[in-house]
């Protein structure tokens, strides 16, 4: 673990000594220099004014030019490279342990490479995630650190090509913010401490980004059309919701090529994205069936105020710190698409936008906005980490919000401000316990005897908790009666609806016989009403002599509490505590 930690810093220190030893500037040379969007590119007007840079240019204030003419100070370098180092250790370990998303990925992702994708058709996922994470567990294991390094290491990835993403966007200046926004943004941190699949959707949304521009300057360039055919492919095949933010940039490309000064880039830029399409093609059954019989049953619909939820997400989640990282992060991005610096002193403001900033906004809210209104029309769910690919664009707009700020001093301390707050709440989030699940095992393996029987209720309890139970119990889930390593999705309300409690609990007992039976539960998950409240009180019936060895915690993502029911009859009579304490839960 300290090897990873210790490789991953010294990439970072080693990527910004040859920044400013002029390693990267070869690279820079070779990319013509752009600070348009995908709709509008900016025209240099007939005068420039002497108040400040125009919209379309890359002047910055005296010692903030690009020329290096003034260098920076080294501390200032020293800074960058401790912030962004922090960023990067703090991606590649967290001591808690896996929870439902986590664990289920990793048991879908162990089965043999064929049995993958007809895991997935039972799953709700498409297969880009689990292939890479089969290979990498082949390579590294399948401990926990193990299966959440893959998502460390795609988002440590995720800076090189964000300096490239900044450097097109604005200029060196908004480079290096975009780099250090990004090491500190408590989101991506929290997700290179995952298991899922959310650091690889931010990677190939860089990366799209880097491949649209190249295709829109060159369009005679198959190499580029064809990045962005692959990049359109993998985004389809590493989450759906990357559908919405395809949506957005495809009406973007065709207002270019219907209305714009330059279509044939846009149209052949659309092109790609079709072939992008063709190339999903073969996983379309699967995603169809999927559609009709998976959904996402453990959601309630979601209303705009989910919007919220992701810009308190980007910052960190709920919290004092991560309400202001959010705030700092939101003000940065405004001045990015609506103001540009006149001196030191002062700003323009266009209520027009400004045309660099304009489709990044576009790109960062029109997705989500998207996925909130389609979940509210159809009952889809809605989490605010289906909103990964929206955040490179939102943070390359915050990024070109630093260059509204002229005053060198003041841009180093905002910028400084944020990424401090970001990497405390990112701290935060990934030492924050996520589930109970090894408490739990613990509890089982410490006292349990083999033969027993460990029964889930939910069945969405079972991937994490049974992840650290031994193989030496009996694991049963409620409803189906299945193993509890994966959660099987096909028509879930309509079987968690016609499954019978007390049916399940003699099946429970009759499975048992003499030995010990252990229930994992929770309350509160959708579409299972009070059928685990009444596996317990019948499995109390026939077995009084029970306790409760865990208690239900809300405080936690996942919260599974244990009930311990032994053979025989309670000999005192004494009052005892009960085992089903009624309390309100939002599910995962």
């Amino acid at each position: 673990m300290r090897g990873r930690v210790a490789v991953a810093s010294g990439l970072s220190v080693a990527f910004l000594r040859a920044r400013r030893q002029g390693g990267v500037d070869p690279i820079l040379q070779a990319l013509p220099p752009s600070a348009s969007s995908v709709v509008d590119t900016p025209t240099a007007p007939a005068h420039t004014p002497a108040s400040g840079p125009t919209e379309g240019s890359t002047a910055q204030p005296e010692g903030e030019a690009d020329s290096g003419v003034a260098p920076r100070p080294r501390w200032l370098w020293a800074g960058a490279a401790l912030l962004v180092s922090v960023g990067v250790a703090l991606r590649c370990w967290t001591p808690v342990a896996l929870w439902l998303d986590e664990a289920l990925s990793v048991n879908i992702a162990r089965l043999p490479l064929g049995s993958i994708p007809e895991a997935l058709r039972h799953d709700g996922s498409p297969p880009l995630y689990y292939f890479l994470l089969h290979g990498w567990m082949r390579l590294f294991g399948t401990g926990d650190g193990a299966v959440r390094a893959l998502s460390g290491a795609l988002s440590v990835a995720t800076l090189v090509p964000m300096w490239f993403a900044g450097r097109r966007a604005g200029n060196r200046t908004t480079a290096w913010a975009a780099v250090v926004l990004l090491a500190a943004s408590p989101f991506a941190i929290r997700f290179a401490t995952e298991a899922r699949m959310y650091s690889l959707v931010m990677l190939e949304c860089v990366l799209g980004y880097l491949a649209l521009c190249r295709a829109l300057e060159r369009p005679d360039s198959k190499t580029s059309l064809a990045a962005v055919a692959l990049v359109t492919a993998l985004f389809l095949l590493s989450h759906y919701w990357t559908m919405y933010l395809l949506v957005v940039v495809g009406l973007l490309l065709a207002h270019r090529a219907l209305r714009g000064a330059h279509p044939v880039p846009a149209r052949r830029a659309l092109g790609a994205m079709a072939a992008g399409f063709l190339l999903f093609m073969p996983w379309l059954p699967s995603f169809l069936f999927q559609l009709r019989h998976t959904g996402t049953p453990w959601a309630r619909r979601p209303s705009f105020e989910a919007v919220v939820d992701v810009i308190q997400e980007f910052g960190g989640g709920r919290g004092a710190f991560a309400s202001i990282s959010a705030l700092f992060l939101v003000g940065l991005a405004c001045l990015g698409l609506f103001a540009r610096p006149l001196d030191g002193r002062h700003l323009e403001v266009d209520v027009r936008t400004r045309p660099r900033g304009r489709a990044l906004a576009l790109a960062a809210v029109g997705p989500v906005l998207i996925g909130v209104v389609v979940g509210i029309l159809t009952g889809a769910a809605f989490a605010a980490r289906y909103a990964a690919m929206a955040v490179p664009p939102f943070i390359l707009l915050a990024a070109v919000g630093t260059d509204a700020l002229a005053d060198p001093k003041v841009r180093r301390w905002v910028l400084a401000v944020i990424a401090v707050l970001g990497l405390w709440t990112g701290a935060s989030t990934s030492l924050h316990r996520r589930t109970t699940a090894r408490q739990v095992s613990t509890a089982i393996k410490e006292r349990g005897s083999p033969g027993d029987v460990v029964a889930y209720c939910p069945d969405q309890l079972g991937p994490s908790v049974s992840r650290y139970v031994p193989d030496q119990f009996v694991q049963m889930t409620f409803p189906r009666g299945l193993r509890p390593e994966r959660v099987e999705w096909v028509d879930y309300e309509e079987t968690n609806r016609d499954a019978e409690a007390r049916l399940f609990a003699e099946m429970v007992l009759e499975r048992a016989g003499p030995n010990d039976v252990w229930m994992v539960w929770s309350p509160g998950y959708r579409t299972f009403d009070a059928k685990c409240e009444a596996i317990i009180e019948a499995l109390e019936v026939a077995r009084p002599q029970a306790s409760r060895l865990v208690r239900v915690q809300l405080r936690y993502l996942e919260h599974p509490g244990l009930v311990r029911f032994r053979p025989g009859w309670i000999t005192s009579s004494g009052p005892r505590e009960p085992l089903v304490i009624p309390t309100p839960s939002s599910p995962r």
